[in-house]
C-alpha cells in the first residue's frame, strides 16, 4: 500500500467512526418506538442528521467522513441483526463495563452465516452520496467479535457441530461483505474488534480459560479468520482494523498493553491500517509496535481520548508521537481519536462543543506533525 498522506486513507489525521447522537436523533428514535412515525419518516430525520455531522466533519479538516453511526444503537449489534443465521435476544444481563452495565441484549448463532443483502449497504450508499470531496468510511464489527463473547455456546450445535466449519463460514462471510461494500463503492473500510484487547488483559485471558478456550489459541484462529476474510482484497480498497478496550458511556472493559497478541496481531493480520488505542496507562508502551511490518501497514495512534472533554496539550501528544516513531518508522503513523465518541446510543460523557474540539485538535496537530 503507498504511503499515507493528508489526502489518502488511513490519514493523517482520521477517526474512529462513531459521534455523539444529536437531539433531533434521539426524539426520532423515541418516537419511532412508540410509533408515532414510521420507518421512512425515521431514516429521513437520520439523513439530515448524518448530512450535517459529516458537514461538520469537514469543516473540522478532515478529509475522511463516516454516518457517525447514527442509524445504530450499538457499534456491533445492529451489524449482526442485518446477517444470515444470526437471531438477537434479551439476555440474563448486559455487558459488564467498569462500573456499569449496558443493556440485556445479545446475539447467537442459529442458522448458517451468511452476507446477503444487508441493510447497510444502503447505509454506506446514502453516506458516499454526501460525502463530496471527502473519503467516505464505513465501519463494521470484525468477524472476531461475532465468536468470541458467547463463544461455543452461542452457537448451534445442530448447525455447526464442527467450529471449523463455523469458522470458515465466518471467514466468507465477512469476505463477501468486503466485496459487497467495494461494489457499493466503499474503498475504506474498517473493522472494529474488542476482542484483541481482551486477549491483552490478565483477568480477561483468565476468565477466557475458565470457559475452556486457549486465549493464545484464539488469537491464531482469529488471525486466520481475518486474512481468509481478507483474500483477494482490491487493491484499491484500504481496510482498518480497530483495537478496543470498550466503550460505553465512558467506561471500558479491559486494560493491558498490546505485548500478549503483537507478535500474531502486528506481524501476521493483513489489513492496511491498525488504529490502536493509547490514550491512558491501561494501553502499555509502544514497544509492541516493534512488530509492525516495516513499509506497509500503517498504525493509527488513538492519543487523543473519547472519554472526557477535557482537551489534551498538544506539546504531550506531539511528544508522544514521537516516542512511538522509535519503534516504527514516522511516515507509516497516523493520529486520531482514541474511539468513537458514542460506540452505543447513550454516548459518552461530553459535549458536542468538547468532541469537535478534539477532532480539531487531531486535524491540526497532523498538519503540524507530518
Amino acid at each position: 500500500m503507498p504511503q499515507s498522506t493528508a489526502h489518502r486513507a488511513p490519514f493523517r489525521a482520521d477517526i474512529v467512526g462513531s459521534f455523539l447522537r444529536p437531539a433531533t436523533i434521539k426524539n426520532a428514535r423515541l418516537a419511532f418506538a412508540a410509533g408515532d412515525i414510521n420507518a421512512s419518516e425515521l431514516r429521513k430525520v437520520e439523513d439530515e442528521a448524518i448530512r450535517t455531522s459529516v458537514e461538520q466533519q469537514c469543516a473540522c479538516g478532515l478529509h475522511v467522513v463516516t454516518d457517525g453511526e447514527f442509524r445504530r444503537a450499538w457499534w456491533h449489534f445492529d451489524f449482526f441483526d442485518g446477517l444470515q443465521g444470526v437471531e438477537r435476544y434479551e439476555s440474563e444481563q448486559g455487558i459488564q463495563f467498569n462500573g456499569v452495565q449496558t443493556k440485556a441484549h445479545s446475539v447467537r448463532v442459529v442458522g448458517k452465516l451468511g452476507f446477503g443483502e444487508h441493510p447497510m449497504l444502503e447505509d454506506f450508499r446514502y453516506l458516499k452520496s454526501i460525502s463530496g470531496d471527502a473519503v467516505p468510511k464505513m465501519t463494521i464489527p470484525s468477524p472476531s467479535v461475532l465468536h468470541f463473547r458467547g463463544g461455543r455456546n452461542a452457537i448451534d450445535s445442530t448447525v455447526y457441530p464442527d467450529l471449523k466449519e463455523y469458522f470458515d463460514d465466518l471467514a466468507n462471510t465477512w469476505r463477501d461483505a468486503i466485496q459487497a461494500f467495494y461494489a457499493a463503492g466503499c474503498r475504506y473500510l474498517q473493522l472494529d474488534d474488542t476482542v484483541w484487547a481482551y486477549l491483552c488483559s490478565d483477568a480477561q485471558r483468565q476468565e477466557i480459560r475458565q470457559r475452556g478456550d486457549d486465549p493464545d489459541q484464539l488469537a491464531q484462529i482469529y488471525a486466520e479468520v481475518l486474512n481468509k476474510a481478507l483474500a483477494g482484497k482490491p487493491d484499491d480498497l484500504v481496510i482498518g482494523l480497530h483495537v478496543c478496550r470498550g466503550n460505553f458511556r465512558s467506561t471500558w472493559i479491559s486494560e493491558g498493553g498490546y505485548e500478549p497478541v503483537a507478535e500474531v496481531l502486528f506481524g501476521t493480520v493483513n489489513v492496511d491500517a491498525f488504529f490502536l488505542e493509547y490514550d491512558n496507562d491501561r494501553s502499555g508502551d509502544f514497544a509492541p509496535l516493534r512488530f509492525v511490518r516495516p513499509g506497509h501497514q500503517q498504525v493509527v495512534l488513538g492519543l487523543v481520548t473519547t472519554k472526557n472533554g477535557e482537551l489534551e496539550n498538544p506539546e504531550l501528544i506531539q511528544a508522544r508521537i514521537n516516542e512511538a516513531a522509535q519503534y516504527v518508522d514516522i511516515n507509516q503513523i497516523c493520529l486520531s481519536p482514541q474511539c468513537g465518541f458514542a460506540s452505543t446510543e447513550e454516548g459518552n460523557s461530553l459535549t458536542p462543543e468538547q468532541q469537535w474540539d478534539k477532532v480539531r485538535l487531531v486535524t491540526e496537530l497532523a498538519e503540524k506533525v507530518w
